[in-house]
């Protein structure tokens, strides 16, 4: 027999006579016993279920022998042979050798083998390959051979892992990851509940179109279906959310099942969503893993010449031609703004899009819709031509459907999806923009938009500096917020938005210098922010052009509420986020909703803590503010922090 590694586990005084308890000797877990004088080492798995032995007890017959007990169900061992006393269908536990010098514990190991590269070591190589960079999960006693690979890469520098303290927030996170870079991440969790927490936010990246990987672990194949400890059907479960979603067995291709699933990610923009079953994740492998090379074509597709000479017409006969830009052509901007340029027409986003184009351009006209400008709407009822590029016409949005309208995106089915156009045009955005371009001219007798434009903005400019003045005694107007957050912010920050009354007012008041914006679009699920944050922060790790670059999350405090201890994750892994934190008492968007629509205002008032004592308890930088004089000082010391940060700001739920 090869000569044993000896590893301590322990000291005498740390077990009492008659007990039991679990240690570890590398990664093997063993249950320590001491009884009658006797000290025993044994396996801490139960041959039944896995029981933790070493949470189970001593217990002493009525022959005065003594045995070990699994807590789980009633399981008996020998402590000094392993041996059950009859009945049980196993053999006996397997014992350690163990030695006691100078109070110290010790258990005796063989050499540590080799490791057996698995099915899930395939599966995260291939993950690798693909360019998942980034895992926010949770591990679990589901998914420990999965989580096992994942941290095999981990160790060797290729993945980051992120454990969060609630599954939903790992969705949300990888859910902004994909917004924001067009690459999925992945979120981890255990079968069961570990795995429904994640629909939530799976669904914000599946109606948001972004790119997310879903890993969730699965009971044993052998016990699917009869009702086993936590066993749901999890392929029912993911079934409308999933564009892609398999179980990987034993027989199953494990490199081509990870390949398949991360494509569908990229290429549909969706959820793809892989379950694994407990008994398949520990399983030998010598496949090879996979990688997107000779899988992925080009994406850019040019538009039909009919359509360009259609086009072409219609946006140089136009005297008073206006450009909608959404969220769907986030990656076009450059040509987009060129072509304004051109044209000398205003631009306005959908609320998904502020940001895409800096408030501060001659051509930008803010946001259209409810949550937007007088400025857009008041181009939008004067434009005789709307030009809309990857919008998709939420009622939030306010597009008007009786103008004459040229649409282009490079989903067919978006185009006319919910009423006729006068010109659908299927094509990549950018391709449209460059094809276009250098033929365009103003119409004779165009109007001057763009100096209307600077008029346009100065009498914005000046109306919210009155609202600056208003104070009812019950808080900070929320433009006072944003009109600092609005020249305090990095040009080149990250901000993440949550949803409520603070949304809107972002949206209003909240001048972009470009930054780009991450929000729950068309789910508007509240808690969103902070949790996107974490996926931002990521990302900034991941790839070059975000590196360094300041992450800061907006929230009311119904929505910081949602996932509050995520704050403990952020000072775990030393996030530079720096959070704001509207905080009126209530649920203020509900509360407006209630009185619009003549209902009493029912159950929408909160009782909170003091969040920036919360956030000094947790670990990171809090402060409070309930006056206005005090808003811009506390901004600027918290965006300084290099690390999280948190800043209370008592507002009033009137002014918003």
């Amino acid at each position: 027999m090869s000569a044993l590694d000896w590893i301590k586990v322990g000291h005498v005084d740390d077990l009492p006579e008659g007990r039991v308890k679990t240690v570890t000797a590398r990664t093997v877990s063993i249950c320590l016993s001491h009884f009658q004088g006797h000290w025993a080492a044994m396996d801490n798995h139960c041959p039944h279920q896995k029981g933790p032995l070493g949470e189970g007890s001593i217990e002493e017959g009525v022959d005065g022998k003594c045995w070990i007990r699994c807590p789980w169900h009633g399981w008996d061992f020998d402590p000094l042979t392993g041996a059950p006393p009859g009945g049980h269908e196993d053999s006996g536990q397997k014992l350690y050798p163990l030695d006691i010098r100078e109070g110290e514990i010790f258990v005796g190991l063989e050499a540590e083998p080799p490791h057996v590269r698995t099915a899930t070591d395939v599966m995260a190589e291939t993950m690798v390959n693909w360019g998942i960079r980034h895992v926010f999960g949770m591990v679990g006693h589901s998914n420990l051979g999965l989580a096992d690979a994942i941290r095999r890469r981990v160790v060797d520098g290729e993945m980051s892992y992120i454990g969060i303290r609630h599954e939903g927030a790992a969705a949300f996170a990888a859910s902004a990851y994909g917004k924001l870079t067009g690459r999925p991440a992945a979120c981890l969790t255990i079968a069961g509940p570990g795995a429904t927490n994640l629909l939530t936010g799976l669904w914000d990246a599946k109606v948001d179109r972004a790119p997310v990987l879903a890993l969730t672990g699965q009971v044993q194949t052998q016990v699917f279906g009869p009702g086993a400890f936590q066993d749901i059907d999890l392929a029912s479960a993911f079934e409308a959310v999933g564009r892609f979603s398999q179980t990987a067995l034993s027989t199953s291709n494990h490199a081509e099942l990870m390949s398949l699933a991360i494509k569908n990610a990229i290429v549909e923009s969706d959820v793809a969503h892989l379950i694994f079953p407990d008994d398949m994740q520990t399983l030998p492998s010598d496949q090879k893993s996979g990688a997107p090379i000779g899988r992925m074509g080009r994406t850019a597709m040019r538009p039909d010449e009919a359509d360009l000479t259609a086009a072409l017409d219609m946006l140089n006969s136009a005297k008073r031609p206006m450009i909608v830009v959404g969220h769907g052509a986030s990656s076009d901007m450059v040509g987009i703004t060129k072509l304004a340029e051109a044209m000398g027409a205003p631009v306005v986003t959908t609320f998904k899009g502020k940001g895409l184009i800096s408030d501060h351009h001659p051509n930008a006209a803010g946001v259209l819709g409810r949550s937007g400008t007088p400025i857009a709407s008041w181009f939008m009822n004067e434009a005789d031509l709307l030009l809309c590029l990857g919008t998709s016409f939420s009622n939030h949005t306010g597009i008007n459907r009786g103008k004459r309208i040229i649409q282009v995106d490079h989903e067919r089915m978006q185009l006319g999806k919910f009423h006729p156009v006068t010109l659908p045009v299927w094509s990549d955005i950018g391709t449209f923009c460059d094809a276009v371009s250098g033929a365009v001219q103003p119409a004779s007798g165009a109007a001057n938009q763009i100096t209307e434009l600077a008029q346009r903005w100065e009498m914005w400019r000046a109306e919210k500096a009155t609202r600056l003045g208003e104070d009812l005694g019950d808080g900070l107007p929320a433009v006072a917020v944003f009109e600092a957050l609005s020249h305090l912010l990095p040009e080149d920050a990250i901000i993440a938005v949550d949803v409520g009354n603070n949304t809107y007012s972002f949206g209003r008041y909240f001048e972009t210098k470009g930054q780009p914006v991450l929000m729950s679009g068309y789910l508007g699920s509240i808690g969103f922010s902070l949790p996107a944050a974490m996926g931002a922060w990521a990302a900034t790790r991941d790839f070059e052009h975000l590196r360094g670059r300041k992450v800061v999350s907006i929230s009311g405090d119904g929505g910081f509420g949602q996932y509050a201890m995520e704050l403990t994750t952020l000072v775990k892994y030393g996030m530079d986020i720096t959070h704001v934190l509207l905080n009126n008492g209530q649920l203020g968007k509900i509360s407006k909703e209630q009185r619009a629509g003549e209902w009493p205002v029912w159950e929408t008032g909160l009782h909170n803590p003091s969040f920036a004592a919360f956030a000094k308890i947790c670990g990171a930088h809090g402060q409070k503010v309930m006056q206005q004089g005090d808003l811009e000082d506390a901004l600027r010391k918290a965006l300084a922090v290099n690390g999280p940060a948190l800043v209370e700001i008592m507002t009033d739920a009137e002014l918003v």
